[in-house]
């Protein structure tokens, strides 16, 4: 006899936030949505944002004429409180401008209201069907981007990085890579390379700056026996060895001034020839450079030529300091202390929130290379699972400092009101645990309105969720 089986439970409903000040326009929203989910109303984007802190819906319904903002700063805010899901962006004078820029900011469809029944399911439909993220609280688990060539971040500096690369790979071009040391410029190198048709063919990486000056020329171009002393046999430079491939220069700015000209001859044309040989030899290279100096300084200095600058530099790429992309340390972090463990044999390390507020208060003028010292230290420190994140001259903030009052008698300069805004910024969100709108918030707490503090955040890098945990209470 087979075993009773009871009536499977049925799935939780699906659960819609409207968002909208004008009443008709949302009761004909909610009236339509109401076949294939329960619909949550609010009036305002500030009661929208209260709503998100008690629950997680489905699908967002944000009427751009009520947001009381731009479309960036209104679904920035939206994305502050956690939510990742789609967003349905409506106006009644929707034009294609307002459109492009809704869209750029994050939106997942743009619709022009009224919209029929029929129209409104679809939509909604559609965008509820597409697959979400899971998230967990950042102690365990931080949200990271991972699949694009192996890079972690989604900060927007990344997301331009990736489609910088996406757009440059598969060309022919000279690819320049500028940024400090310590950001990564040879993990972008390595994904261009690995976007593009030269995959089968090496990806040969040569730091100029760790070569003797003497031996450069046979470094990248080679030598044959007998060259200078030391020459027992022929040796292929790296030149030649990335023949079909990718040929990285970094620090390419320590290139002697007389080596110059035989790389810029391998850029046009192709063709170099070992040290002591006289016989001309031809590759099929792409070459990307890589600075963390002024080269356009050298070039009026008269110490890097001007013609190679513009040949180096047919498509530019910055790599970003962290201090810049601040939302992406805690991932980082993550990911860094995963590999320690591996490296270390342990298991069970965690981040904190506490930890991630320090290292997000963090400068990193040594970037992602120190973040990932910074990490290993602090695991091979660890006792019972704990970690202590020790940062060079720093101490722990206060768990809540008062917010600091900005002075209005412009005594300050320029860069010491940028430093007192962002304490403040930091201060209101600890006392208000990473809440920006509502009675208690951040935003409340400073005077300001919440489109203005995400706006203010925005400009100094940071990221409220690095404040509380990403894990959302139950309905």
């Amino acid at each position: 006899m087979m075993p009773f089986e009871g009536p499977e439970e049925p799935a939780p409903p699906r659960r819609v936030l409207v968002i909208e000040s004008e009443p008709a326009a949302r009761r004909t929203a909610c009236k339509a949505l109401a076949t294939i989910a329960a619909c949550d109303e609010a009036a305002s984007l500030d009661e929208g944002l209260a709503a998100l802190d008690h629950r997680d819906p489905d699908l967002l319904v944000l009427g751009l004429d009520s947001a009381g903002g731009t479309p960036e700063e209104a679904i920035d805010l939206i994305r502050f409180t956690g939510y990742e899901g789609p967003i349905l962006a409506t106006s009644a004078r929707l034009s294609l401008g307002l459109a492009v820029e809704t869209m750029r900011a994050g939106a997942s469809d743009v619709a022009a209201v009224p919209l029929s029944p029929a129209e409104w399911t679809r939509r909604a439909t559609r965008l509820m069907a597409e697959e979400r993220p899971a998230l967990k609280p950042v102690a365990q688990e931080a949200r990271s981007l991972t699949d694009f060539e192996g890079f972690i971040g989604s900060s927007p500096a990344m997301r331009e990085l990736y489609e910088q690369i996406r757009r440059v790979a598969p060309s022919r071009a000279p690819v320049f890579v500028t940024g400090e040391s310590g950001t990564g410029k040879e993990v972008t190198a390595q994904a261009i390379h690995g976007r593009s048709g030269r995959t089968r063919d090496r990806f040969v990486a040569i730091n100029c700056g760790a070569i003797p000056k003497d031996l450069m020329e046979s470094e990248i171009f080679g030598h044959v026996k007998g060259a200078f002393t030391g020459a027992t046999e022929d040796r292929p430079g790296a030149a030649e060895l990335a023949d079909g491939g990718t040929l990285f220069l970094d620090e390419v700015g320590e290139i002697p001034l007389e080596l110059q000209g035989k790389l810029l001859r391998i850029l046009q044309e192709g063709q170099f020839e070992r040290v002591g040989e006289e016989r001309t030899r031809t590759v099929d290279v792409r070459v990307i450079a890589a600075t963390n100096r002024d080269l356009r300084a050298e070039v009026r200095a008269g110490r890097f030529r001007e013609d190679l600058y513009f040949r180096l530099d047919v498509f530019p790429i910055h790599s970003a300091p962290l201090r810049e992309r601040i939302e992406d340390v805690a991932p980082l972090a993550l990911h860094f202390l995963r590999h320690a463990e591996r490296k270390l044999k342990v298991s069970g390390l965690g981040l904190s929130e506490a930890d991630v507020r320090r290292l997000a208060a963090y400068d990193w003028p040594g970037n992602v290379r120190e973040l990932q010292n910074v990490i290993e230290r602090a695991a091979i420190l660890a006792r019972n699972g704990r970690l202590t994140i020790d940062l060079p001259g720093t101490a722990p903030r206060p768990a809540a400092p008062e917010p600091i009052v900005l002075p209005t008698d412009g005594l300050l300069t320029e860069e010491e009101r940028r430093q007192r805004d962002r304490r403040s910024l930091m201060a209101a969100l600890d006392l208000a645990g990473g809440k920006i709108s509502g009675p208690g918030g951040a935003a409340e707490r400073l005077g300001i309105r919440p489109t203005t503090f995400a706006s203010r955040l925005k400009a100094h890098g940071l990221d409220p969720r690095a404040w509380r945990s990403t894990s959302r209470p139950s309905p």
